[in-house]
């Protein structure tokens, strides 16, 4: 019963995004959503047939839940309300610059926005987007010089896999024979190699801050940090089983970050113009690739001279005194290798901050110069983009 429910439903929204479609295609006005006012946005969807449209994005009321993590901040809901000709809308006043991405739920069932091409995907969801302007948000639109983002395939000895990652070339790199550094970047749980190019707009971001003198010009690699995948599952290529009795295979595994140092920077060194050099590699990510940033930092001392990890830090949950002094040695001998930039940051209110602490203090602890970076808010793509736009003009320097 619940599935034949499910099944009315989604024909009620396929038919109102059609009548959307062909309304447009017949000459009828066609409907704007979203449409940013001087003070207002507004959000359009025609349903005749739906009994409640709602509205669930970032700059709507936030709802606390309850997670194995903690309590984290989770968007609300919005009501739409429906005139004479099934047409739903509701107006807010502009949220402040930001890209938020939302989805109606119609009769209970999420949908996109379809009178919005611009969408995102965010792992194995896809979402429409509200890019606000704005100081805030100047580099997240599309700069004047443009660099290329390229899809490439790489053998993985270590994983024994052939995988795909993309890299990003700056203005300019195609008509150049200059040597470029490079920022490997890494993503996040749940996201693979296209999640910083399009959640995280990093092509725009950097060829921004690079057109602005802001930045230097550098290559960006985004490699898939599932160590069971060759590809983001949107290529539907099955997934190599994992070793369950291996635990270096899991995702905070050591395995991953031994692909990074061993096989993913000699395949770019060698098929990129590159500076191969200490001082022209950085590394950097958030979360789950926060913890390959520290892994790979401290495996490989003195092989990154910038290293930026984002939200995330020390996970010693049991307040084990052999996980501290494991890090502890490790970070001396980070030391003493030496780096250029230590770039921590996460936001205050994120559920990995304490751990982000725990790395400050530890860095602090053993005296290894070092930026924390603290912001308002949480888990979030809205945090990293920011955090990217931060410590990129600092590479290289």
């Amino acid at each position: 019963m619940k599935k034949y429910l499910y099944s009315i439903i989604a024909l009620f929204v396929f038919a109102g995004t059609y009548a959307q479609e062909i309304g447009n295609f017949m000459g009828r006005e066609p409907i704007v959503s979203p449409e940013i006012g001087d003070k207002n946005v507004t959000f359009r969807f025609l349903a005749p047939y739906a009994d409640s449209v709602q509205i669930s994005g970032g700059f709507g009321p936030v709802v606390k839940m309850e997670t194995s993590f903690g309590t984290m901040d989770v968007p609300g809901k919005l009501d739409l309300k429906k005139d004479e000709n099934g047409l739903w809308s509701v107006s807010i006043p502009l949220p402040e610059p930001e890209l938020y991405t939302y989805s109606f739920i119609v009769d209970g069932l999420s949908v996109n926005d379809p009178n919005n091409i611009f969408m995102q995907r965010d792992g194995t969801r896809y979402l429409s987007v509200l890019l606000v302007p704005g100081e805030k948000t100047e580099n997240y639109f599309e700069a004047s010089q443009r660099g290329n983002l390229n899809q490439v395939w790489y053998e993985s000895p270590t994983l024994d896999m052939t995988r795909r990652l993309f890299v990003y070339t700056p203005y300019g790199y195609a008509g150049s024979k200059d040597k470029y550094p490079v920022l490997y970047l890494l993503h996040g749980a749940g996201g693979d190699e296209d999640a910083w190019s399009t959640m995280g707009r990093a092509c725009q971001i950097l060829d921004n801050l690079i057109e602005k003198g802001l930045a230097k010009p550098m290559i960006c690699v985004m490699p898939n940090g599932n160590p069971t995948q060759y590809a983001a599952r949107t290529l539907m290529i099955d997934e190599k089983p994992m070793d369950r009795n291996n635990p270096a295979m899991g995702m905070m595994g050591n395995l991953y970050p031994k692909s990074i140092v061993e096989d993913i920077v000699p395949f770019i060194e060698k098929t990129y113009r590159v500076d191969a050099r200490p001082s022209s590699r950085a590394i950097a990510g958030l979360s789950m690739g926060g913890a390959h940033t520290i892994t790979t930092s401290l495996m490989y001392p003195g092989f990154f001279d910038y290293i930026c990890p984002l939200s995330m830090g020390i996970m010693n949950r049991d307040g084990s005194e052999e996980v501290l002094k494991s890090y502890e040695t490790q970070l001396k001998a980070l030391k003493k290798e030496g780096y250029k930039l230590y770039f921590l940051a996460c936001g205050d209110t994120d559920f990995l901050f304490e751990s982000a602490k725990t790395l400050d203090k530890m860095l602090t602890d053993n005296g290894l110069k070092h930026t924390f970076y603290v912001t308002p808010g949480g888990h979030t793509w809205a945090n990293w983009r920011i955090y990217l736009n931060t410590f990129a003009p600092l590479l290289f320097k």
